[in-house]
């Protein structure tokens, strides 16, 4: 099947081996050996990224810079294809070939708080390399991504749109979502009033966008589809919401949603001993409201999907979507109870905003 995309990029197919790579769910993914190399080859979702000619124009930009202003750092881009294009183009498929890290693997669940500490670290590290670089270059792959503003106008419309039906099951979600309208104030006057600068953000700060070493120490950041400008409250709430409970977004029992303090204090450690002398006071402020932003997001398109009758998630069982927010809001609040806590730990290095 991929046999004339190998050969558009250079190998021979007759003597490479194919196989399913990663637990990512938007790209389809393999791991290609050709004798002793090793790619990574993807085929990109444009259901999902409407224009791979971005992604790949962003990258080739980044990678120039980076080039010439950290030459030792690990930036995994996409390689050229024989037409000196790095996108092979079969039908209505795209495809990349990307390096493969020897050497290295991912996690795709946050057990210890060394691992978040490591990959705050590596977020960090590439935003702070990157801080001189002209944002305004990029282009947005994924526009409104994280407009907050923009998702309370589509949960505002869902609710005039819902059946009664899902507009009652979804009664409590809904009035907790309100009372907490105010994270969503916050992001309208950050954002009117220029508040905190534009920066290149990465947007998807799961754990297993970073690839460790044999020493579980942190090498770089992958999976660049969603680098962007943006907000640094992106990258840091992100990993809040994915870092600091057990309990992923999808776990039912709401009871095992907990925030572990101690991750925490990883994420602030490693993303603040590269990005502390970089940030301004308006934003270090904001760290604690990162979490909020992401978190109640988060919950909030969860909840408008389920009201627009799931049309966007993927759901695989009736109500999953209101589980989903269920969930998440349940973070919120755990998260919102742990302020003080947290600012203790920190020693109050830093006085967090509401």
């Amino acid at each position: 099947m991929l046999t004339n995309i190998l050969n558009a990029f250079g190998l021979n197919a007759d003597s490479t081996a194919v196989e399913p790579f990663g637990s990512g769910l938007i790209n389809n993914t393999w791991k290609i050996l050709a004798g002793d190399n090793a790619y990574i080859l993807q085929r990109i979702n444009t259901n999902v990224f409407k224009s791979p000619q971005d992604i790949a124009d962003n990258l080739v930009l980044l990678q120039d810079y980076l080039h010439k202003t950290a030459p030792g750092y690990l930036f995994p881009a996409p390689l050229l294809a024989l037409d000196r294009q790095y996108l092979v183009i079969d039908g209505d498929d795209n495809y990349r070939l990307l390096p493969f890290i020897k050497n290295s693997h991912t996690v795709d669940v946050v057990t210890q708080s060394a691992e978040a500490y490591e990959a705050a670290k590596q977020f960090g590290k590439f935003s702070r390399l990157l801080n001189d670089f002209d944002a305004g270059q990029l282009k947005y792959t994924l526009p409104d991504f994280h407009n907050l503003n923009l998702r309370v106008d589509q949960f505002r419309s869902a609710l005039k749109t819902a059946d009664a039906e899902r507009l009652n099951k979804a009664a409590i979600e809904i009035k907790a979502i309100e009372e907490y309208i105010d994270i969503a104030n916050t992001y309208r006057q950050l954002v009117n009033n220029r508040e905190i600068p534009l920066r290149v953000i990465h947007h998807d700060t799961k754990i297993n966008n970073v690839l460790f070493n044999a020493d579980d120490k942190g090498l770089c950041v992958i999976d660049l589809d969603t680098v962007m400008p943006g907000y640094y409250i992106s990258d840091v709430g992100d990993m809040m919401r994915t870092y600091l409970s057990p309990a992923n977004e999808e776990e039912q029992n709401l009871a095992k949603i907990h925030v572990r303090e101690d991750h925490f204090v990883a994420i602030y450690k490693g993303y603040m001993e590269e990005m502390g002398e970089v940030l301004t006071p308006a934003e270090k402020a904001l760290f604690f409201y990162a979490g909020k932003f992401m978190i109640y997001m988060q919950a909030m398109r969860f909840l408008t999907d389920h009201l627009n009758g799931d049309i966007y998630y993927q759901t695989k069982y009736a109500g999953h979507n209101l589980l989903r927010a269920q969930n998440q809001l349940t973070l919120l609040n755990k998260y919102m109870a742990a302020k003080a806590k947290f600012e203790q730990l920190l020693d109050n290095q830093i006085q967090f905003i509401d």
